[in-house]
């Protein structure tokens, strides 16, 4: 060809680099099961996790940094967490994930500090958290059946996936990310339905938006019969037990399910909840330690739960149901290696000498206690209003409409209100000259009703509690009911856990009729700034029954955490800055003080405190300001009756 047309055909013919200029490939990512060396394989190579429970909607988020540290510096290699769906999607289709429920920035904060993450997004997932993490307006449909194939269920289900797994998809192993297993569900053969077709639609809609090679597992205790309904082919199962239990028959429960793979306890128990009106938990720090060193030598895979506990903040807290309800405590220490405040424990330091035995340690020192202060004694004032009427002024500020109906039940759902209070107002149909009995059904106050005549406070009912009060009035006097909602049913039976005045009351055996409901929306009230603008009453009269306080400090150019205590009140929910830290209860106990997180608090400016006493508060209301919890003093059941 001519010489124009031979330099083009050159520049066709294919040119061999040499080897050395070429980029190599990098081996695919995977973290998968071997059945044949009954290990975990990272990247194809034997790998054992030690791991730790960390809740990030218990901590708030300037903290989540200094409480994954410590669990990396403790040994830990990777963390287990829970996704509660009532957390991000608070109505139907109404979605957050900003602040502290950022659940993407949590997980990339554990990879930035080359943590692995066991991720259990439920649906359900317990954790003594308000109805398991299902959302409460799940109940809008009366008749529905909670973690079951049920249609309307398996719907509120799929929309939800559909918008937290693909978020979690980038973040799986194999594309790069951290999250090395997903659970399904939690815990299922605890509950009573036993629905494989509910647990194989969950497996399909999992492997649908993770992808086939994301490692699903399913957690239950290990009892058979636990099992028997918790596990499914396509899903390894493991199993969960705490350091009192024997481990060889602990394992064993999960051999039979799994004759091979890795061994996996999934939530080895480190401590346990406190329930309201129960003695504070605790395990020996011996004890933890030893059964972690026993599993550990059979190259058992360990989960701790919890590591680090944290707090139910606002209403989050749950309950269970053991012959009676019981209410889950607003600390959620469980007695943690890592305290409620996230300071490191002697239990802490025990389990990191035997993980030294192991794996090696990460080259540095623990990080410290978080530094406490003492602001001490803070003076309140009662808001203008006697009793209820102030919770009045939220209902019409709010903008809520009152809704009526003649006949219970009045379910805090039929008011649209998942949490908090609602109030139920009516009138005496006639004259009670003479103390006759205002009476409750069993189980019709769920869970406690504080009952004002004509705004004086009578006393509370109480479900599984006190049932009947009696009253004396006139034709046509106000009756108020306060119903206060203690957290839904988070474990076991779980049946719809409906809140509010589920019975008629009746007065003398009459029922009462033509009801009012308000729901009341005092947390959007406070963070608002009411009640601060409100007159300061000047009466000592009126202290016992519903009332807010108020009151601010400031801080000596720090905000640093800190403790509160309630001397001589009784039960309510306490705010700072309109940040709802829970409900105290030092009548009842355990918990005497609630965390206050460093992060609530400003420098430089008054910090608004508000309070909603429930029951009766001091003849000089006063909040002390502490460096340490008190979480270990219950008080007889003998002295409740004072309430």
């Amino acid at each position: 060809p001519p010489p124009r047309l031979r330099a083009l055909h050159l520049l066709c013919v294919p040119v061999s680099l040499p080897a050395a200029r070429l980029r190599p490939t990098a081996p695919p990512r995977s973290f998968q099961l071997d059945y044949e060396q009954d290990c975990f394989r990272k990247d194809g190579a034997p790998f054992r996790y030690v791991s730790g429970s960390i809740h990030y909607a218990r901590i708030p988020r300037p903290a989540w940094r200094d409480r994954l540290l410590k669990m990396y510096m403790s040994g830990l290699n990777a963390v287990q967490v829970y996704v509660p769906w009532n957390y991000h999607e608070p109505l139907p289709g109404v979605y957050d994930f900003s602040g502290d429920r950022d659940v993407e920035a949590f997980l990339d904060l554990t990879a930035e500090l080359g943590l692995l993450v066991i991720l259990r997004p439920g649906p359900y997932i317990c954790a003594e958290w308000e109805m398991g993490g299902l959302p409460a307006w799940l109940l809008w449909k009366s008749d529905i059946v909670l973690r079951s194939s049920d249609p309307a269920f398996l719907a509120a289900v799929d929309s939800w996936l559909h918008v937290l797994l693909p978020k979690i998809k980038p973040r799986l192993y194999q594309h790069g990310g951290n999250i090395i297993s997903v659970q399904v569900e939690n815990e299922y053969g605890s509950y009573y339905a036993c629905d494989y077709d509910y647990l194989r639609h969950l497996l399909g809609s999992f492997r649908a938006l993770l992808g086939g090679e994301a490692l699903l597992f399913t957690t239950d205790g290990a009892r058979a019969e636990e099992l028997r309904c918790g596990t499914l082919q396509g899903l390894y199962a493991t199993v969960d037990f705490g350091p009192d239990s024997n481990v060889t028959e602990a394992f064993g429960a999960q051999r039979s399910i799994e004759p091979r793979g890795p061994l996996v306890n999934s939530e080895y128990y480190t401590g346990w909840l406190d329930y309201w009106g129960g003695a504070h938990a605790s395990t020996s720090a011996a004890q933890v330690a030893r059964g972690l060193a026993d599993m550990l030598r059979l190259g058992a895979n360990v989960n701790m739960y919890m590591f680090h506990g944290g707090t139910n903040f606002a209403y989050w807290s749950g309950a269970d149901l053991k012959a009676q309800y019981k209410p889950v405590t607003t600390s959620y220490d469980y007695d943690a290696p890592l305290s409620e405040a996230g300071d490191p424990t002697e239990k802490l330091f025990a389990i990191r000498t035997v993980i030294s035995k192991f794996q090696p340690l990460p080259v540095g020192p623990m990080p410290p206690a978080t530094p406490k202060y003492a602001y001490g004694r803070v003076d309140l004032r009662k808001v203008t209003g006697e009793g209820l009427g102030a919770l009045g002024h939220i209902e019409r500020d709010a903008g809520v409409g009152e809704r009526s109906s003649r006949q219970p039940p009045f379910p805090f759902c039929a008011a649209l209100q998942a949490h908090g209070f609602v109030l139920y107002h009516t009138q005496l149909p006639r004259d009670v000259p003479a103390p006759a009995p205002l009476s409750a059904p069993p189980h019709g106050v769920r869970d406690r009703g504080y009952v004002m005549l004509q705004k004086e406070y009578q006393g509370t009912l109480e479900r599984d509690g006190q049932t009947t009060l009696r009253v004396t009035g006139r034709a046509g006097d106000a009756l108020d009911v306060l119903v206060e909602n203690m957290g839904r049913l988070s474990f076991g039976a779980n049946f719809s856990d409906f809140k509010g005045l589920l019975g008629n009351l009746s007065l003398d055996s009459s029922p009462l009729s033509t009801w009012l409901i308000y729901p009341l929306a005092i947390d959007a009230a406070v963070q608002q700034g009411w009640p601060h603008a409100a007159l300061p009453q000047s009466s000592g009269r009126g202290r016992s029954g519903p009332a807010f306080y108020t009151g601010t400090f400031e801080t000596p150019g720090i905000a640093w955490d800190t403790f509160v205590k309630f001397p001589g009140w009784s039960k309510g929910q306490l705010w700072i800055n309109g940040f709802n830290l829970g409900r105290y209860w030092p009548r009842r106990g355990p918990q005497q003080t609630l965390f206050v997180p460093g992060s609530v608090l400003r420098v430089g400016c008054p910090n608004n405190i508000t309070v909603l006493e429930l029951e009766g508060a001091p003849p000089t209301p006063f909040l002390l300001f502490l460096d340490q919890p008190l979480l270990n003093r219950t008080l007889s059941p003998s002295t409740w009756t004072a309430e």
